[in-house]
């Protein structure tokens, strides 16, 4: 049999990346197994479910380049079919009507629980059982007429000949009145699997609260789409090894729900910072380069001399592409910014001042201006006079580059040139003593 998942988010104008998480799981598996991954929209609230909210559930798809194999079926157009469905329930017993509640606004479709004992194979959480006397009987078709999560849920993916359905944990008491429903309509029950939740470090269900958590926030904070694909991957399934970095193939050959982990899985922004620079490091240089370039020039600057050198150091650096601009503006500008945590803290003291004009004397007489000369100068002065490096550095690092942290200095001097490092030297002095 051919192995069918399925996506089916009910779009609100953001995707979570919880959900987004579930399908990444369903894409793998299907990619795994050589089947095929489907798209439902479950479009039937039409005051969330807006053109818009769709569009946006798309693009995050195409992102991230979860690419399905069917034209997407829009819950919204089988309403027909559900409500047909509820009253084949009825004609078979397996429904019943009730006024619910007494309110005397109309009779809902309730569907009978068979009175026995539940019990299914979970692909990650294993057997899980039901008692019979712990599950209540449920609506299907409110007082309104329209059909409720269960009953479109149950019929479009028998629709759609799912096979495996992959989705969150908080849907594991939803899937014993599936079983029944499925066994109800005599059509053949699918495997299920329940993946871990998403948590914060508190262990409570991550939401924005805690930090980005749509795909659009981390679109535009400038993380790779296959970065945060592969982050998503790891978050409840290990490959089973040391393996963190993977490509898309690695991990469809990896891919199993049996090393799905049933714990909750944590959210570390900080990992996928992290995993996001090991994909900048691997990137081609020439890839680096157009991708600083374009940044920079959303700011109207350009790279000038020595491009390569400075793309040659700071791609080691550069962990997301908004760094970017922060980090490398100093080397297209001299009219660049002071981080004023950083003066205050190191450029407070009038002895500072001194130092820099002592360092600038010493650069101004260096021949040849290069990185393994200034390096050798500059620790000369340090040890000669008794002086700390983080009495010295960090001020001389602020002083031509406005920043606290950075790349090594001695290149950076090396490649902003003698000129413009005594330049920049001597600004900071008349502008902060």
């Amino acid at each position: 049999m051919t192995t069918r998942t399925r996506f089916a988010p009910s779009p609100t104008g953001h995707v979570h990346i919880g959900n987004m998480r579930a399908a990444v799981f369903n894409w793998l598996y299907a990619r795994h197994t050589g089947g095929q991954f489907l798209l439902r929209v479950e479009d039937t609230d039409r005051e969330r479910s807006t053109p818009e909210a769709i569009k946006t559930l798309l693009e995050a798809m195409d992102w991230l380049g979860l690419n399905y194999d069917e034209t997407p079926l829009y819950q919204s157009t089988r309403m027909n079919v559900h409500l047909a469905a509820a009253e084949q329930l009825l004609a078979s017993g397996h429904a019943y009507k009730e006024d619910k509640g007494g309110t005397g606004q109309g009779e809902c479709i309730i569907f009978k629980m068979p009175g026995t004992d539940i019990e299914f194979t979970d692909l990650v959480k294993g057997t899980l059982r039901k008692s019979a006397a712990d599950m209540a009987d449920f609506v299907l078709v409110r007082s309104n007429g329209t059909p409720v999560f269960h009953l479109a849920n149950v019929l479009d993916d028998i629709e759609q000949k799912i096979t495996q359905v992959i989705r969150g944990d908080d849907h594991v008491e939803n899937t014993f009145r599936h079983i029944a429903m499925y066994k109800a309509l005599g059509a053949p029950v699918p495997q299920f699997a329940h993946l871990p939740m998403i948590v914060n470090a508190q262990g409570k269900p991550y939401s924005k609260r805690d930090g980005d958590a749509f795909v659009g926030d981390f679109q535009t904070k400038g993380f790779f789409a296959d970065a945060l694909f592969n982050y998503l991957a790891l978050l409840g399934w290990s490959p089973g090894d040391e393996r963190e970095v993977m490509t898309r193939d690695e991990m469809i050959a990896a891919f199993d729900l049996s090393t799905v982990r049933s714990s909750p899985a944590q959210m570390d922004l900080r990992k996928l910072l992290w995993m996001n620079g090991e994909y900048v490091r691997a990137m081609r240089p020439v890839e680096f380069a157009t991708m600083c370039r374009e940044e920079l020039r959303t700011i109207r600057l350009e790279i000038g001399e020595n491009a390569a050198a400075i793309f040659a150091l700071m791609q080691e650096r550069i962990k997301i592409r908004t760094d970017i601009i922060p980090a490398m503006t100093f080397f297209c500008t001299d009219d660049y910014e002071y981080d004023e945590k950083a003066v205050e803290k190191k450029l407070s003291k009038p002895e500072i001042f001194q130092t820099l004009e002592k360092i600038a004397g010493i650069l101004e007489g260096l021949q040849p201006f290069d990185a393994e000369t200034v390096n050798k100068a500059l620790h000369d002065f340090v040890e000669q006079g008794g002086l700390k490096f983080g009495d010295v550095m960090p001020p001389l690092r602020i002083a031509v580059s406005g920043q606290q942290s950075g790349p090594d200095l001695a290149p950076v001097l090396a490649i902003l040139g003698k000129d413009d490092v005594l330049a920049r030297i001597r600004k900071t002095i008349a502008r902060f003593s």
